[in-house]
């Protein structure tokens, strides 16, 4: 059996995605010593079956006291129950209770983006940050606040929705209701529509470009990164727009909260090299008072994918031992 340093209990962080569930075993500095991952079930019985099993194959392996579940959807305040969640079945269902009572240890909930602002803030990027933003870059657009080292999370526990603020009226189309919506230029997703679009404007010669008109359906953000990785003018358009659209939007968040980092995490920040100094320059350009004021240190994530299982570990560990 495993075992930590005194005072530090072994607790078990769960990334529950769209498609498939990880579950680590985290120690109290912030190591992943253990990882088993299943396919996500779409109903809540069978999901809640898969998250049982999961913990019980690491707790047989390891002596484990809680589990924190890193969830990408609406959270109570309390953290104990999934008001929503748009690629998961819980619709308003007490998900600790449930889970408590089938594992028979302590479970606490948290926003995924929450989760991996703790884990950034207590073993990553955001060590030493006071005022910190969290932006986590991929299908959409999640986000995460911390206030003087404390995570906010809003009257109802469901802020901030950085990637729903309307950065064009009338704009695209977004899932969420609205148009023009800072995710819908500003994701992996929108990397793959800013790319058809420039196609039907720009005849410029473009391996990327006959693979859209060829297939349009079939090109993804991560197909994008990589053509502009390679040199394809079309894919550095479209890399060049998405530096300006997160610039611009890094501006908004600086003008509301005033951070002094931020931090860039999600699977398009692997691509960080392709956009992230133009992102800075646009961010310093268009911030209220620019040339007058500090500016917040912009960062990619330290802990990759990982983070969300590292900050939902650490987060069911406070609770545990803040309990006892």
């Amino acid at each position: 059996m495993s075992t930590s340093a005194p005072g530090a209990p072994l607790t078990v962080g769960v990334d529950i995605g769209g498609t498939n569930i990880r579950a680590s075993v985290v120690d109290g500095t912030g190591e992943v010593l253990d990882t088993v991952q299943c396919p996500t079930p779409h109903s809540a019985p069978a999901l809640e079956g898969a998250l049982e099993r999961a913990v019980r194959e690491l707790g047989d392996r390891h002596d484990i006291d809680a589990v924190g579940l890193a969830v990408a959807g609406f959270v109570s305040a309390d953290r104990s129950t999934v008001r929503f969640a748009p690629h998961l079945p819980w619709r308003d269902a007490p998900v600790a209770k449930r889970l408590t009572g089938r594992i028979g240890l302590p479970v606490l909930l948290e926003h995924d983006a929450n989760a991996a602002m703790w884990a950034e803030y207590r073993f990553g990027a955001a060590a030493g940050g006071h005022n910190v933003v969290l932006v986590a870059i991929g299908t959409g657009i999640g986000a995460a606040l911390l206030i003087d080292g404390v995570l906010y999370r809003g009257t109802h526990g469901v802020a901030p929705e950085l990637g729903h603020l309307q950065v064009v009226p009338g704009g695209r189309d977004c899932g969420c209701g609205k148009r023009g919506c800072w995710e819908r230029y500003c994701s992996g997703t929108a990397l793959a529509e800013s790319a058809i679009e420039l196609v039907a404007v720009d005849s410029t010669p473009s391996l990327l470009a006959k693979e859209v008109i060829a297939d349009p359906g079939a090109l993804t953000g991560r197909r994008v990164a990589g053509a502009a990785q390679d040199g394809d003018p079309l894919a550095l358009r479209v890399m060049a727009d998405f530096a300006r659209w997160l610039g611009l939007g890094l501006a908004f968040v600086g003008d509301i909260f005033d951070p002094d980092l931020v931090v860039v995490a999600g699977g398009v920040s692997s691509s960080a090299p392709l956009f992230l100094d133009e992102a800075r320059e646009e961010y310093a350009a268009s911030v209220t008072g620019h040339g007058h004021r500090p500016l917040a240190r912009i960062r990619t994530t330290q802990l990759g994918e990982a983070a969300g299982m590292i900050g939902a570990a650490e987060l069911a560990r406070t609770a545990l031992i803040a309990g006892r």
